[in-house]
């Protein structure tokens, strides 16, 4: 049996971007990215903490060191710039596997984005 587990997690960051003109995605900041092991393309759940909206997108990678959190195409409607999102990555792993698992946590700076 394979279970539903937290891969990574990016705590607490803030919305630089809104672009609704945009074939869809959240562009996330590659030194982000890599920190928390997330790939391009990968699916990535965003809670909003500022209004309460959860919805799915997936990655693309920002420029490195530039604090980019965008939300493209239609999720550009769920976010205003300066919001607060928790950005979190899942995984199908065996029951065995998911028990020793630990997954990737980031706490960039919560006012640039950076990793500190």
């Amino acid at each position: 049996m394979l279970v539903n587990v937290v891969k990574s997690k990016i705590h607490r960051v803030k919305v630089t971007g809104a672009e609704l003109h945009y074939i869809g995605s959240i562009t996330i900041d590659e030194d982000l990215m890599d920190a928390a092991g997330i790939i391009e393309g990968e699916r990535v759940q965003i809670v909003n903490v500022t209004n309460g909206e959860r919805l799915e997108t997936y990655a693309i990678p920002g420029p490195r060191n530039s604090g980019e959190i965008t939300l493209n195409g239609a999720a550009a409607r769920k976010v205003a710039k300066g919001d607060t999102l928790i950005l979190i990555t899942y995984a199908f792993m065996e029951v065995d596997e998911a028990k020793a698992f630990k997954p990737s946590l980031v706490f960039p700076n919560e006012e640039t984005n950076l990793l500190n």
